[in-house]
């Protein structure tokens, strides 16, 4: 079916058809979605959409006919009429959303994030470090206390070596001793 030409429609319209004014609305609506979407800015584009305006545009209109009847006299008059109901209903929702984005702030401008839980250990998994920590002390030589210890800190190898007084390799030896008796026994190495 091919659409009515908009003077059809707008005779039609005047003359209490409201399937032809609905019709007319739809051959202006992509106009009407492109004057509010200029001027909206992306933090308005967050609260609403430019279809949720037009849609306003149709009630208004619908209502406006049902009411008064149609006194538009030509097409140009019904795309100006229909441009500054349209500019009327942005303003209304504006007006309804200033106090809100007085308010807002975004938290990127100048507001710190705060830290999130990803990348954190959950609680669980603190307990059972501590008591593999408390196990391995318990369980280990007096000597190797003060390596663990550098180790936990997160020292390279070279400096805990520096601060033990072991070679590099001897601390890598025993680490990796505590950790496959550890991994494989689950008790810590006993010697």
């Amino acid at each position: 079916m091919k659409p009515e030409p908009l003077q059809a429609l707008l005779e039609r319209m005047c003359a209490g058809d409201l399937q032809a004014a609905e019709q007319a609305l739809l051959a202006h609506e992509t106009q009407l979605r492109v004057i509010v979407r200029r001027q909206l800015s992306r933090r308005l584009r967050a609260k609403f959409d430019s279809v949720d305006v037009v849609q306003s545009v149709w009630v208004r209109v619908l209502q406006d006919f049902q009411k008064k009847g149609c006194r538009i006299e030509s097409t140009d008059h019904l795309r100006n009429f229909l441009v500054r109901v349209t500019r009327n209903c942005l303003i209304d929702r504006l007006r309804y959303f200033r106090t809100a984005l007085e308010r807002e702030q975004p938290l990127t401008e100048g507001v710190p994030l705060p830290a999130s839980g990803a990348g954190q250990p959950r609680p669980s998994e603190i307990a059972q470090a501590n008591e593999l920590w408390d196990t391995l002390l318990e369980n280990c030589p007096p000597e190797y206390h003060e390596l663990l210890r550098l180790k936990q800190q997160g020292l390279p190898l070279a400096r805990i070596a520096a601060s033990t007084g072991l070679h590099e390799d001897s601390v890598r030896r025993i680490i990796r001793r505590l950790a496959r008796k550890v991994a494989f026994t689950g008790d810590p190495l006993t010697s």
